[in-house]
């Protein structure tokens, strides 16, 4: 179980986020302008070791009309192979210098992810330490694993577009990362054409209204 600390982290998340975000191609804000992030939502796994902090977060951005969604993982020593998807580093109060990454590029968070999707593990509150997020929903087909093809978790091919990131297995199994949220149905819809299987969660937006986005789409053929 991940434990929450009150305590200080300089610098901030935010403040890590609002330098790493416009390099990404699927930003979407305001590119004459530095970005102005606000916290709108997510949810946090647990790493089954207790090492590694699992959190996927929302950030909505007074710079531009998209929301983010920035999976990331919080580690306490750097990551072998892994410079490349450095966002950072933070001073923790109470756990000292942490390592922060782009959560797609390391194994642990995609494990977690691939274990909630199974049923194996459940989405945990952002903020709050031992409470279950009953708000993240996986919808999905059939029984058994949604993507058995996702084995050696430390290499697989993982490249970004316009809108997301995708994550794909050697035998052309897909799954997807929304990185640009849009807002869609309060009641999970029926899955995409193609798509094995969702996981959705709501965020807030700028105006204060809770709205809810597809976070992942797994697809079980080479399509996403």
């Amino acid at each position: 179980m991940a434990v929450i600390h009150r305590t200080t982290l300089k610098p901030t998340k935010v403040e890590l986020l609002a330098s790493w975000l416009p390099s990404r191609p699927w930003y979407r804000g305001g590119r004459d302008a530095a970005p102005e992030l606000t916290r709108a939502g997510g949810f946090r796994l647990d790493d089954p070791r207790g090492e590694v902090g699992i959190e996927f977060m929302v950030v909505t951005d007074a710079s531009g009309p998209a929301a983010h969604l920035v999976p990331l993982t919080y580690r306490g020593a750097p990551l072998d192979g892994a410079e490349h998807a450095l966002i950072g580093t933070m001073e923790h109060g109470v756990l000292g210098k942490r390592w922060a990454y782009d959560g797609c590029q390391d194994p642990v968070l995609v494990a977690g992810l691939l274990a909630l999707a199974d049923g194996r593990a459940e989405a945990q509150a952002q903020s709050t330490s031992d409470t279950p997020d009953r708000d993240v929903l996986v919808t999905r087909e059939g029984e058994g694993s949604l993507l058995p093809e996702f084995t050696d978790l430390a290499d697989f091919p993982v490249t970004d577009d316009e809108d997301g990131t995708l994550l794909t297995a050697p035998g052309g199994a897909v799954l997807r990362l929304h990185r640009v949220l849009r807002p869609g149905p309060e009641t999970p819809a029926a899955l995409p054409a193609g798509a094995a299987g969702t996981v959705t969660g709501s965020w807030q937006t700028q105006d204060g209204t809770r709205v809810r986005s597809v976070f992942a789409t797994a697809y079980s053929g080479s399509r996403a």
